[in-house]
């Protein structure tokens, strides 16, 4: 009985030292994490509204359901140039968050996959530049297809990746949508009251 005692103080004394460390790393590594995850945040919406000099986050009321995480104003000076969007649809491999980047006339400036978890050599080309350079310049509804595009309003799809890609698209469309009529491009005023 004495040694199991024994034995229990003494993996009670190893976890709750490991427990310690952990909790100290933690404490360590939690505000460069959250610089690095800022600055990654900064460069997509760089990258996917390059007019933009800086960005100020809105508060949008959106449903509890909704794919669409943020959505940040893009100025150059006091002018509004557009909208950064975060927004995370699911994909073959889980959700596959990307900024979207859209002037106020509604036109795609740029879209950028920030994180996902999908198929290497296949979904994962999701990322490459040369499948979301598709999206620039486009505006209203998008659909996919498997061929070669032949109209503005078509994404061709990545081979083998119908899913990721119709995911992707989805995303873009519900930014369009959300952004659609939200600009008085006269007096650069935006409303998201959506009663």
């Amino acid at each position: 009985m004495r040694e199991i005692v024994k034995l229990g103080l003494i993996l009670f004394v190893i976890t709750a030292v490991a427990g310690g460390l952990l909790g100290f790393a933690n404490e360590i590594t939690k505000e460069p994490i959250a610089k690095q995850v800022q600055q990654s945040k900064e460069e997509a919406m760089k990258q996917t509204l390059p007019q933009a000099d800086k960005f100020e986050f809105i508060e949008v009321d959106l449903p509890e359901d909704s794919i669409i995480l943020e959505v940040n104003a893009g100025y150059k000076g006091d002018t509004l140039e557009g909208f950064a969007v975060k927004v995370a649809p699911k994909g073959y491999g889980g959700a596959i968050e990307m900024m979207v980047g859209v002037s106020k006339d509604g036109v795609l400036q740029g879209v950028k996959v920030v994180s996902h978890s999908e198929t290497p050599g296949l979904g994962a080309n999701a990322q490459n530049a040369a499948f979301t350079s598709q999206y620039e310049g486009k505006s209203g509804e998008l659909k996919v297809v498997k061929t070669t595009s032949g109209s503005d309003d078509e994404i061709q799809a990545i081979t083998g990746a119908t899913i990721t890609t119709k995911a992707v698209t989805s995303g873009v469309n519900e930014v369009l949508n959300l952004l659609k009529h939200r600009v008085n491009t006269d007096t650069n005023e935006i409303n998201f009251d959506f009663n």
